[in-house]
């Protein structure tokens, strides 16, 4: 991998993918820690040589071009011209419609590891408070038959559905870790995690979350 380069006056940016794959699993292998550490910076990094050592925590210049060049290849980063900024508003006023925007049918909500709800769009309130609770049961499931679905049957996702006679969803649970915290984005019906918003949201949750 001597060949590998680094494109001038480029910034490094999530894809929703990338989003994802940082925030989906408590196991932080060094593609994951790279990729969360993206999400707690203020602004864009600049993709040079001496930001990359910040933040693979690595002087070996090679390795992390290759560590670079695999996640791009994987489709969980890109370069921008120009560095763009973290949220700057309050977590409470732009979660609804972060929300709101990864979801096909409004319906959807963001709970912590308590199964309390933070936010919640288009569930009348005695519904955002059973499903909240339901996410932190469907964890303590997870949790407790883990060495079976991962071990056993190979199935790495924490995500939890209900799904019809079809196999498609209805509602889903789609874990989020970040630092210590354990937090589930419930939505009936389709995803949108392909969506922009699913960045801005992880990267909104990691600077206000995540420990430095």
């Amino acid at each position: 991998m001597s060949e590998l380069e680094l494109a001038p006056n480029l910034y490094i940016q999530l894809t929703p993918a990338g989003a994802y794959q940082a925030l989906c699993s408590p196991v932080a292998d060094k593609s994951r820690r790279f990729l969360q550490r993206i999400l707690q910076q203020p602004t864009s990094p600049s993709a040079s040589k001496e930001e990359l050592a910040t933040l693979m925590e690595s002087d070996d210049y090679a390795k992390n071009l290759e560590l670079l060049y695999h996640c791009q290849k994987l489709g969980w980063l890109h370069g921008i011209g120009s560095s763009i900024q973290a949220p700057s508003e309050a977590l409470e006023d732009i979660l609804p419609s972060l929300l709101s925007a990864i979801s096909e049918t409004d319906k959807v909500l963001l709970a912590d590891e308590q199964g309390f709800y933070l936010s919640s769009s288009g569930f009348p309130h005695e519904t955002a408070e059973e499903l909240s609770a339901l996410s932190a049961e469907l964890a303590t499931v997870h949790a407790r038959r883990t060495g079976l679905l991962a071990n056993n049957l190979g199935l790495a996702s924490h995500a939890w559905a209900i799904v019809d006679a079809y196999g498609f969803s209805q509602i889903g649970f789609w874990p989020l870790f970040i630092g210590k915290h354990r937090f589930v984005v419930a939505i009936a019906g389709i995803p949108h995690f392909n969506r922009d918003h699913f960045v801005t949201l992880a990267w909104a949750l990691s600077i206000r979350y995540c420990e430095k």
